[in-house]
């Protein structure tokens, strides 16, 4: 019986820990594990951590496994794999160090019970740790992990500044755990353990594991932090770009209004040199308007200025890159949506159209439809391109751009798939004017 209970703690137990551990590590790194790494991993785990079971040495073999499974197999950065195998190891060993705790605080209460059913009743309850260790890392993962889409920056260099306390945490709960509960105990004839302070252990454990949830928090926050600034950066960077179409815009618009003024001119210049004959003339004359003229209009025409200007830049840097274009898209101008607000939108979805489209090889079409137009008060632009990725779409930074853009106008964005075209539909409401 004995030996039965001691293979299910040891082994059965055992095993259960490092697939847990090893579950939810791969989900820290935001992985996925599969069940065939995952046997291999318990299994291999299993075997070191019984050479030397209940050692601290097989402890730290576990953590650095772990970190190895980051770094070789799932190909994450150094650090990152190395702090998430260290919180991985860390709630494991906090929790159960939080359990040896109170088990022994109540161990005097349970000392008349009979030795199997007093062993027994301690090994269920110590073993009802690995629900809170589940609980933890749902709690850490759910919370405060950040996944690879958070920021787009590499987050070695903000992991350096939580390791020190994290692993301080770490060395701390496995000095209580395998010096104080892993020696022998000493207790009294009434069954009370006498060598150590079972409160001020439990109160000690219970403070690291807030501790690592409030180093986490703030590792967190600094990732949220560091990808709000970069956005704020594109931003800023963005509406640099955006007023330079405004301005140009506002050129253009001069030199239109500087044409119309002196066609009169123009007209009578061409009557004269037709009346008296000089065809040839007339028709040079003729013709150096018709260059004038050209450089006047926009490739495209929607009827704002700013957008024309705006794109005929995206359009022209499109063509370039071998991808065939089409605009049929008409805004109403004046409009009481912001010129820089459509060129938010129109700007962040025709860069992303044209990176998709950049990114297709060999002789595959390459093509980026602009279309749009009003009805009523409603406004409604869609931007289709070819692309051939699989899978879910990940919004990045210009799409949230686009949304946020949207919402001001309690407007709508829709993204779908469409064959081998990528389709994004933005619905705006024309806000109505004071």
């Amino acid at each position: 019986m004995e030996g039965c209970l001691d293979f299910f703690n040891e082994y059965v137990m055992g095993m259960l820990q490092i697939g847990v551990g090893f579950h939810y590590y791969t989900k820290f790194l935001n992985k996925k594990a599969g069940f065939a790494p995952c046997l291999l991993f318990v299994v291999y785990g299993a075997a070191v951590m019984t050479m030397q079971a209940g050692s601290l040495y097989s402890f730290f073999a576990y953590v650095l496994m772990l970190a190895a499974v980051g770094i070789f197999a799932y190909r994450e950065e150094v650090l990152i794999s190395i702090l998430y195998a260290i919180v991985t190891g860390e709630i494991m060993q906090l929790c159960y160090g939080i359990f040896n705790a109170a088990l022994s605080m109540v161990f005097p209460l349970l000392n008349s019970l009979p030795q199997k059913v007093l062993s027994i009743t301690f090994m269920l309850l110590g073993n009802l740790a690995v629900f809170a260790i589940i609980f933890c890392y749902r709690m850490i993962y759910r919370y405060f992990v950040c996944s690879d889409a958070d920021s787009g920056e590499k987050r070695s260099p903000y992991a350096v500044l939580i390791l020190t306390p994290t692993l301080l945490i770490f060395l701390m709960s496995a000095y209580i755990n395998y010096t104080v509960y892993g020696n022998t105990l000493i207790t009294d004839e009434n069954g009370k353990i006498l060598n150590t302070d079972h409160r001020q252990a439990l109160v000690i454990q219970f403070l690291g594991i807030m501790s690592l949830f409030c180093v986490m928090y703030a590792y967190r926050r600094l990732l949220e932090n560091v990808r709000l600034s970069t956005q704020l950066s594109l931003l800023a960077q963005q509406e640099h770009y955006l007023n330079q179409y405004v301005e140009e815009a506002r050129a253009h618009y001069e030199s239109t209004k500087a044409f119309r003024h002196d066609i009169k001119n123009h007209i009578t210049v061409t009557r004269e040199l037709l009346q008296n004959g000089r065809w040839r003339q007339a028709l040079d004359y003729v013709t150096d308007l018709e260059e004038g003229t050209g450089e006047l209009s926009f490739p495209c025409s929607t009827g704002n200025p700013v957008v024309d200007i705006l794109i005929g830049n995206k359009l022209g840097i499109a063509r370039n890159s071998a991808i065939d274009v089409h605009c049929a898209l008409t805004l109403p101008y004046p409009c009481a949506i912001r010129d820089i607000d459509f060129c938010i939108i129109l700007s962040n979805a025709l860069d992303n159209a044209i990176s998709a489209c950049q990114k297709m090889e060999g002789n595959q079409e390459r093509f980026i439809r602009v279309t749009g137009n009003v009805q009523g008060d409603f406004i409604l632009i869609e931007v289709a391109n070819s692309h051939l990725g699989k899978g879910m779409f990940r919004e990045g930074t210009g799409l949230s751009n686009i949304r946020r853009t949207a919402e001001k106008y309690q407007g709508a964005v829709h993204l779908k798939r469409e064959n081998t075209a990528v389709v994004l539909n933005v619905l705006l409401i024309i806000p109505q004017r004071d």
